[in-house]
């Protein structure tokens, strides 16, 4: 268990990083490095840094 939340986290982090930047500057990390919602992998990136937000959400409340 301890691997998934250390692998939620860092895909938390990357997604506060990317919203902070895109208020900022209007850059988008996972658009620059994975196309964004054009390609599959940036598909993926952005399912997987949600999903990870609603581990961490559900890991806060019920541990």
């Amino acid at each position: 268990m301890r691997i998934i939340t250390a692998i939620a986290s860092i895909l938390i982090i990357i997604g506060a990083l990317n919203w902070g930047l895109y208020g900022l500057s209007k850059i988008d990390i996972i658009e620059n490095f994975f196309g964004g919602w054009k390609s599959k992998t940036g598909r993926i990136m952005y399912i997987l840094i949600g999903i990870a937000g609603l581990y961490a959400l559900l890991y806060v409340i019920f541990a």
